[in-house]
C-alpha cells in the first residue's frame, strides 16, 4: 500500500508523549520522521510512574509514541549540533516540536527563525494552554492542562466526592492532542500544495480539552452554571440510556434515543412485554414522569440475567447496545481483529509486541505499526545521507555533538 505521506520528511525535536504521539501519527501514516534527541535520550526512555502489570520488558508508553521513527541524537546547545539540525531542516516538509519558547528562542530553533530560513516548512508545536497569552511560555501535562484544567476531571467527579476524578490511563490527553496536532499538520500541507506557502500551526493540551468538552462548555457559558451536577446514582430521564448490572455484575450500556421508537421491540424481545404494556410506561413522557418505577423494573431485569444471556437477548432487536468491556478484552473483540485495530509489530530480536493501530483505514486497509528506535540507532546513516562522510561523523561523535 502507498502511505498517504509518503515522501513526506518531519524533522521532530520533542519529548515526553504529546508531540511524539502526533510523530507516531504520522509516521504511520507513512512520513519520514526523523527524532532529534539529545545524548542523554528523550526523558520518556526512562521514566517510571509505579508499575502497570507486565514484566515483558517493553515500555509500551515509548513504543507508542514513537513508532516507525528514525533515531538521531544531537546536542542542540552546541553550533555544531545546531548546524546538523538546520541541515536536517532541509528538504523537510514538518518541524515538529514541544520545546518551550523560550528554549526554541536561545536555540534559534523557533518559528520566525526557522520560517525564516525554510518559508516552505511547516512548523508545528504543541503547547500546554495555546502560544499567546501570559502563559504562552509555561509548559503543561496532559494530567493538568488536559485532564484538570480542561474541565473533564471536574465533570466527571460525583457531587461531594473526596478527590477529582484521575485520568484513566497514562498520556489519555496526550494522544488525543497529538491526533488533533496532526490533523492540523496534514491541513496545512494540502494548504501548501494549493499555494506554495508553509505554515505555522500550534495544538495544545487545553484546547483540545475543551473541544472534547465542547457541548458542556458552551451550555455553561449560555446559562451562567459553575457545573452540571453528577449524583453518585443518576436517575436516567430516558431508561434506554444507561448502564446496567448484569447477574454476573458485568454491564450493559444502552444508547437508544429514540425511545419510543425502541421501547416495545426491547420488552417483547426481554421476555417483559407487560412493561410496554403497563399504561405508566406507554411513552418517552410518561415513562420519564414514572421515571422510578420504570427505572426499577430496569435494573431489577437487567439484574436477572447474564451478560451472556443479554448479548443474545439484544441481539434479536435493533436498538443500540453495547457491553462495557475491560481492556483485556479488546483484543478478542472480533471488530477490533477484523479492522486491524491492534496489531503485531516486528521487534527485531524475533518476537512481536502489540501496538494498537491508527483508527484509520484507507482503501479498506489498516496501516501496519513498527517498533520505535533505539536512541540513536540511526545516527550514522542520517549524517551521511547529509553529506557527512565518515571521518566527519567520527569528529562530530568526539565533540559530544552525536552519540
Amino acid at each position: 500500500m502507498d502511505k498517504p505521506l509518503a515522501g513526506i520528511k518531519v524533522v521532530e525535536v520533542a519529548m515526553w508523549a504529546f508531540v511524539p504521539a502526533c510523530g507516531g501519527m504520522l509516521s504511520d501514516l507513512g512520513a519520514d520522521v526523523i527524532k532529534v534527541e539529545p545524548p542523554s535520550g528523550d526523558p520518556l526512555r526512562g521514566l517510571q510512574i509505579g508499575a502497570i502489570g507486565g514484566g515483558s520488558g517493553v515500555d509500551y508508553s515509548w513504543e507508542s509514541y514513537n513508532r516507525g521513527k528514525r533515531s538521531i541524537t544531537l546536542d542542540l546547545k552546541t553550533e555544531e549540533g545546531r548546524e546538523v539540525l538546520m541541515k536536517l531542516c532541509d528538504g523537510a516538509d514538518v518541524f515538529l516540536t514541544n520545546l518551550l519558547p523560550p528554549a526554541r528562542r536561545s536555540m534559534g530553533i523557533d518559528a520566525d527563525s526557522i520560517r525564516a530560513r525554510f518559508p516552505a516548512i511547516v512548523y508545528a508545536s504543541g503547547s500546554g494552554s495555546g502560544p499567546n497569552g501570559p502563559e504562552r511560555d509555561k509548559g503543561g501535562y496532559d494530567s493538568i492542562s488536559y485532564w484538570a484544567r480542561g474541565s473533564i476531571s471536574a465533570t466527571m467527579t460525583e457531587d461531594g466526592a473526596e478527590r477529582p476524578v484521575g485520568p484513566p490511563g497514562p498520556a489519555f490527553g496526550d494522544t488525543a492532542s497529538g491526533a488533533m496536532l496532526s490533523g492540523a499538520i496534514c491541513a496545512a500541507l494540502v494548504k501548501r500544495l494549493r499555494t506554495g506557502e508553509g505554515s505555522t500551526v500550534d495544538v495544545s493540551l487545553l484546547g483540545t480539552a475543551m473541544w472534547s468538552m465542547q457541548r458542556l462548555i458552551c451550555q455553561s457559558t449560555a446559562d451562567g452554571n459553575l457545573r452540571f451536577p453528577r449524583p453518585s446514582n443518576p436517575k436516567p430521564y430516558n431508561v434506554l440510556v444507561h448502564n446496567y448490572r448484569t447477574a454476573d455484575s458485568r454491564f450493559v450500556s444502552l444508547c437508544m434515543l429514540q425511545a419510543d421508537k425502541y421501547w416495545a421491540p426491547f420488552c417483547e424481545v426481554a421476555g417483559r412485554p407487560d412493561l410496554a404494556a403497563d399504561p405508566r410506561f406507554a411513552d418517552a413522557k410518561l415513562r420519564a414522569e414514572n421515571v422510578e418505577a420504570c427505572f426499577a423494573e430496569m435494573k431489577a431485569l437487567f439484574a436477572s440475567k447474564t451478560l451472556a444471556e443479554w448479548r443474545a437477548v439484544l441481539g434479536r432487536q435493533d436498538g443500540q447496545w453495547d457491553v462495557v468491556q475491560e481492556v483485556g478484552e479488546m483484543q478478542a473483540d472480533p471488530q477490533v481483529q477484523a479492522n486491524g485495530y491492534l496489531q503485531r509489530a516486528d521487534y527485531g530480536d524475533g518476537t512481536t509486541i502489540p501496538l494498537v493501530g491508527l483508527p484509520m483505514l484507507f482503501d479498506g486497509q489498516p496501516l501496519p505499526a513498527r517498533r520505535s528506535p533505539e536512541l540513536g540507532a540511526d545516527s550514522d546513516a542520517v549524517l551521511a545521507s547529509l553529506g557527512y562522510d565518515e571521518d566527519a561523523i567520527i569528529d562530530l561523535k568526539v565533540k559530544g555533538v552525536v552519540f
